[in-house]
């Protein structure tokens, strides 16, 4: 009786102790995370706890690249105080059922996603060009004007933020604005050969008219380059150039028949140079003049109507 009572009681003990062994088993932390499942952007079914670690770090961590005209600019999520509460999601993942979404949301410090976007603008915008009048072959031409462009600063921002939050890591075409650049103004050119003495008007690049006119003499020259006109007199006052030795004991000549200036001026940028009528029409033609360039008093007047300041002057050798 008493080894029957012995075999029952170790039959039971032998039970529980399987029992709780089954019980222990059934708590103790898969090792694995399921199929299917994903801590934010990263599938991590199959791995262990360190290796999902490693692999949402090295998803979420991975440079943000900004493509900006023809290059790409990288940028680490460091760079903005990026963080990740990652233990509570792994473990979170190590429970999970299968294809189960375990959220992960990094914080980071707007501010410097502000400051990083400026910088890359101000490294990238080009401003727009306009089109130039230049001289070629003795006649004006206009360049052609080039567009600018410049960073939309905030859907940019909104775009690297997206792409750390998300923890994608897809090429960022950054969205851009056209600066269109205005054409040179098709305004009245003069044109002076001084070598030939001979002013030409162009509209544009259009030819208008061409006059005959004195320039320098060879001791005073009519200066070459580009200028433009900076001042319009109408019936001025001649002021005799005193520093010079011809004009010295010379007085000014009011407005009037014997005005060495005509009745009109256009005064250049070039100090004391200017275009103007003149009290001696036979020196049209010829290199007499002090250095500034002489027209028909009818010619100056009709010039003097269709210029104003601004318009370009540019005096060649030829």
């Amino acid at each position: 009786m008493a080894t029957r009572i012995g075999l029952i009681l170790c039959l039971v003990l032998c039970a529980l102790g399987a029992a709780a062994s089954r019980a222990t088993a059934d708590v103790t932390p898969a090792t694995v995370i399921a199929d299917g499942v994903q801590i934010g952007s990263v599938a991590v079914g199959g791995m262990t706890a360190d290796e999902a670690t490693a692999a949402v770090q090295t998803a979420y961590f991975a440079p943000v690249v900004v493509h900006v005209g023809h290059r790409n600019y990288p940028v680490s999520p460091h760079h903005f105080h990026t963080a990740l509460s990652l233990a509570p999601a792994v473990q979170t993942a190590l429970t999970a059922a299968a294809d189960t979404a375990v959220p992960l949301t990094p914080t980071l410090d707007d501010r410097l996603i502000v400051k990083w976007v400026k910088a890359l603008a101000k490294k990238t915008d080009r401003p727009a060009v306009a089109g130039t009048l230049l001289l070629r072959n003795s006649r004006p031409v206009f360049t052609h004007s080039h567009p600018g462009r410049a960073l939309r600063t905030f859907p940019t921002r909104m775009m690297v933020r997206s792409a750390i939050l998300g923890g994608t890591r897809i090429l960022i075409v950054a969205p851009l604005k056209t600066l269109t650049a205005p054409a040179a103004a098709r305004q009245a050119v003069i044109v002076i050969h001084r070598g030939s003495n001979r002013l030409y008007l162009y509209n544009g690049i259009r030819l208008v008219r061409t006059f005959p006119v004195a320039t320098g003499q060879p001791i005073y020259p009519t200066p070459l380059g580009h200028f433009q006109i900076v001042v319009k007199q109408l019936n001025p006052w001649w002021y005799p150039p005193t520093q010079d030795a011809w004009a010295r004991g010379l007085k000014p000549v009011p407005p009037g028949p014997g005005n060495p200036l005509g009745t009109r001026w256009m005064g250049l940028s070039a100090p004391g140079v200017g275009i103007h009528g003149t009290s001696e029409p036979w020196s049209i033609g010829h290199s007499e003049s002090h250095g500034c360039i002489r027209m028909q008093i009818p010619s100056a007047e009709w010039l003097y109507q269709r210029v104003q300041v601004g318009t370009p002057v540019f005096i060649i050798p030829s």
